[in-house]
């Protein structure tokens, strides 16, 4: 039986490593093909592109997801043939474990970090967020799982919803649809809008870009089930990854289907199902859900959180330390965001404009940043503040060089999202009261705390903003007046459209609207308005979403325990009864809804619990919220060994400066407009409670000049191609540290240091890393062939197929696999059972071990012996696969000692002979000069 397991994990999860490396994964390869020329993006698709990951989350992702793919193949194999359920406390060797670890792709991921030991390690923060903290260096980094503050509440223990099954009962009744919970409780009409007496509508701009810079989970990169293939658009069967939203036939959105599309969040490596397969099942080693961003606040919306992102967002050519802006548009010779480079985006295009000419998706440090024009404004208000500082700074220190210059306006605008984070905008939010009690004053970094974000407050607590959102844009001119010229729309009609920042007036009406209106007040029989439950990402009329659905939803999808059980967490009394729920929501309609479909206050959704409460004094949330916002909020600050008011991360000097900034100051000095409110969340009238921006205070940079003598004895340091060096002292003495750009690696001494015989070392060098070579997460798709560059790679495509919008994949007429039933058949014919395992390269499979081949039949496949003369090719021999009108050949048998290429219909062995693929010589080895064979025109591969 031992023997049995271990072969059923290897074959399912080599099975799954196949499905997945032949599935179309970049997210323009998605999404591209449906989105071309003027075609309108449905709701659904443009979710999903901004709920894709980026390339390196996208990969763990991916990891996770093939681990979680081979348990459920292996479960239902062990059931069919020994008529019992797998159970997860099956033993397995520590040596298989790891193999099977290595396999799924998911060990990389698990292991610590390297941490720097040079003398900038106390300097700048990563930009993955790891090694902050030295003792936990995982604690806050990207692509790392979020914490979990209570055990997850799934309905099998490990990983499945609560809600999957309609027949498990919660306290005697089952939990409600969330469509229906939606409908019945939290939908309110456009005109059912309370506005805030106190609050601008820039402090719910400001809570959603914050959380975008705190909390990203990437949903499934797969659009099919995992068993079945069969597309989650197009069925409502609960199956990984697919967890519809069930909807009545007479609901505005069912669309004739009774459900919503829903994808699950990726799990994190080694949490869940698969959890076993790394020895440590638990209770605390449920599914777990990924971060893709640093849980700090650094300001990663700017930045990015990946190397590969900050490298796409950086302007290298620049001495100054600049970020890349778009080349092509400006707002009155300002910088608007750069335009992804993957081309055509999913972003709306101007109705009235031709067809050539297209306005794609900003490029931001975060993903979403196109979401919605005020969101994207925000982005761009911070684009053009690093840039405004990078500059000055370059000013008053001209020996820096472009990376210190980089770092050091990096580190200030990170301080500053920080300082209006904290200072200005949660005490607004949770209340005086409530941020003593569970912030209070900075006593210095606490390496114990853990600071990464949790999973209740990136799910649920700090989702309380949506139900501040307007129904209405509005734009103003320079007297904060209505503008005939730029009319207010609908929410609706700027969800995914920068062409209406770039061709509506800019930023300037979009900020003076933002800053001259009040926000939503989040009443409690006014939560969200129809443009969010009824026409969420609509853009044309090809359906819609529901947010308020997804929140609910992704509660159920990340295991969230519920309302009653979060109370006892924070210390606030558990509610029993109708009557204790009516004393924290005093609307007694929207109590009896609720209970009508819940039943049981143990059974509420903790969003719904939550958002429902009566404010505390001085706040936009009631005690719940108040007290997850501020716990995370305090552990962000004190985990971060960073944090701007930490001892030497800034002087004094600099810090008396930084306090002086605001985001009113932001605006003023990176835009046309020039009166502000002095609190640009607090709401004002014009002109009386607005200052004109000659009166709103800012720092002053000179308390970051440095008064620069080069050394007598070492001179400058000598400059790196393909990289940058940055100065720093370390015991005294003048020390550099050399870093390499993106896609090259340091060769030499990383640090040198002035000594009396000048610098220590030689200056190293960066040489190009061959991303070609990764063989545990290959650049390019299989369908691609990868060619490497100067700091990059290219993937190649070969006529008549074309390379798709990611840049790594090869789309076109039958290039992209279908996987699915004819998957799960080939497994029953060529399964577990058998050590012949054959992968499939798109059409037509290849063996992967064991002397055979795998024939193509009539809607499936069968695994065929080798030629007793022939043998597999030896796993140290790569082989590159290449996709062709005719499918290649895909016989890996060749004779001993011959050298294999691949061509378009024939295996090249040497200068003498070829085995053909196809026709009547097919499988057998034919000299050069036979009249049935020629060489062919061009190699396309190569042993």
């Amino acid at each position: 039986m031992k023997v049995f397991i271990i072969l059923g994990f290897s074959a399912a999860i080599a099975f799954t490593a196949v499905f997945f490396s032949f599935l179309p994964i970049g997210k323009d390869t998605i999404f591209g093909k449906k989105i071309q020329g003027s075609e309108i993006a449905t709701p659904t698709l443009l979710l999903a592109f901004s709920k894709f990951p980026e390339q390196e989350s996208q990969e763990i992702s991916q990891a996770a997801e093939r681990m979680e793919m081979s348990i459920q193949v292996l479960k239902q194999k062990v059931c069919q043939r020994q008529k019992r359920s797998l159970h997860p406390t099956d033993h397995l060797s520590a040596d298989l474990l790891t193999m099977i670890a290595k396999i799924s792709g998911c060990l990389p991921y698990m292991l610590p970090p390297k941490c720097p030991n040079n003398c900038l390690a106390n300097e700048y923060r990563l930009i993955t967020g790891a090694c902050n903290n030295r003792e936990h260096p995982r604690w806050g980094a990207s692509n790392t799982a979020l914490a979990r503050w209570l055990p997850a509440a799934y309905e099998d223990g490990l990983s499945q919803p609560r809600g999957w099954d309609p027949r498990v009962r919660y306290n005697g009744f089952p939990l409600p649809s969330v469509r229906e919970v939606t409908r019945k409780i939290i939908h309110a009409p456009n005109e059912a809008v309370t506005e805030d007496s106190l609050y601008s509508d820039i402090i719910m701009v400001w809570g959603q870009y914050i959380d975008h810079d705190i909390a990203f989970t990437p949903q499934s990169t797969s659009r099919t089930t995992f068993l079945s293939g069969m597309e989650c658009q197009m069925t409502c069967e609960k199956q990984n990854p697919c967890f519809p939203i069930k909807v009545t036939t007479n609901d505005t959105l069912s669309a004739g289907m009774d459900c919503l599309p829903f994808y699950r969040s990726s799990p994190a490596c080694g949490t869940g199902d698969h959890a076993v397969l790394f020895g440590n099942i638990s209770v605390l080693n449920t599914r777990q859900q990924i971060n893709g961003l640093t849980s700090f606040l650094d300001a990663s919306t700017v930045y990015g959180s990946t190397p590969a992102v900050e490298n796409k967002l950086r302007n290298l050519t620049s001495k100054e330390g600049l970020l890349r802006v778009n080349l092509k548009y400006y707002d009155n010779h300002r910088e608007y965001l750069p335009f992804t480079d993957q081309i055509p985006s999913p972003c709306a295009q101007d109705p009235s404009a031709g067809g050539g000419e297209r306005v794609e998706c900003f490029l931001a440090g975060d993903s979403r940043s196109s979401e919605v024009t005020s969101l994207a404004a925000m982005h761009t208000l911070w684009l053009r503040e690093h840039n405004r500082l990078a500059r000055a700074l370059k000013r008053i220190n001209g020996h820096w060089s472009a990376e210190t210059v980089y770092q050091e306006t990096r580190k200030i605008v990170g301080a500053l999202h920080q300082i209006i984070t904290l200072r200005d905008y949660i005490p607004k939010i949770i209340g005086p009261d409530a941020f003593n009690l569970y912030i209070g004053l900075y006593t210095g970094y606490d390496p114990t705390v853990n600071p990464t974000v949790s999973n209740v407050f990136s799910t649920a607590a700090f989702r309380f903003g949506h139900a501040t959102i307007q129904p209405i844009v509005r734009r103003l001119n320079a007297q904060y007046l209505d503008d005939p010229e730029l009319p207010n729309l609908h929410l609706h009609q700027v969800f995914f459209s920068p062409w209406r920042l770039i061709k509506e007036g800019g930023l300037d009406p979009l900020i003076r609207g933002l800053l001259a209106h009040p926000a939503k007040l989040q009443v409690q029989d006014q939560l969200l308005n129809e443009e969010l439950t009824e026409k969420l990402f609509v853009l044309s009329n090809n359906g819609s979403l529901d947010l308020s659905s997804l929140n609910l939803q992704r509660g159920r999808d990340h295991g969230l325990p519920g309302y009653n059980e979060w109370r006892e967490f924070c210390g606030l009394p558990k509610l029993e009864t109708h009557t204790d729920l009516n004393t924290v929501i005093t609307n007694p309609n929207v109590t009896e809804k609720i209970m009508e479909l819940y039943h049981n206050p143990n059974n509420i959704d903790v969003w719904l619990g939550g958002l429902m409460e009566d404010f505390l004094p001085g706040a936009r949330t009631g005690p719940l919220f108040a007290c997850i916002i501020g716990k995370q909020m305090k552990a962000l600050r004190d985990g971060d060994r960073f944090w701007w008011e930490n001892d030497d991360v800034f002087t004094e000097a600099q810090k008396q400066e930084l306090k002086k900034h605001s985001l009113s100051r932001v605006i003023c000095d990176n835009t046309g407009i020039s009166e502000v409110p002095a609190d640009a969340f607090q709401l004002g009238k014009f002109p009386q409670d607005f200052k004109h921006c000659n009166n709103i205070p800012g720092m002053n940079l000179e308390a970051w000049q440095e008064f620069y003598q080069e050394d007598e004895l070492c001179g400058t340091p000598k400059s790196v191609e393909n990289g940058d060096f940055v100065y720093c002292s370390e015991s005294g003495k003048s020390t550099v540290t050399y870093t390499c750009h993106y896609g090259f690696q340091l060769q030499g001494e990383e640090q040198s240091t002035c000594t009396s015989k000048g610098w220590n070392f030689e200056a190293p060098v960066c040489i190009d890393i061959n991303e070609c070579e990764n063989e545990i997460n290959p650049p390019c798709h299989p369908s691609a062939i990868c060619i490497n560059t100067k700091g990059s790679y290219k993937c190649l495509h070969t006529d008549p197929y074309k390379l798709a919008e990611d840049g790594r994949t090869c789309i076109g007429n039958g290039c992209e696999p279908t996987p699915g039933r004819s998957f799960l058949l080939w497994m029953a014919l060529c399964g577990i059972g058998s050590t012949h395992i054959c992968r499939a390269d798109g059409r037509l499979p290849t063996p992967k071990t064991g002397n055979q081949f795998c024939k193509d039949t009539d809607g499936s496949w069968r695994c065929m012996a080798c030629p007793s003369l022939q043998r597999q090719i030896p796993p140290s021999r790569k082989v590159l696969l290449l996709y062709h009108r005719v499918p290649i050949c895909t016989l890996s048998c060749f004779p001993h000692k011959h050298k294999v290429k691949i061509a378009k219909d024939t295996v090249v062995l040497d200068t003498a002979e070829y085995i053909c693929c196809n026709g009547p010589h097919a499988g057998s080895p034919i000299p050069a000069h036979s009249k049935d064979s020629k060489p062919p025109a061009n190699l396309l591969a190569q042993a």
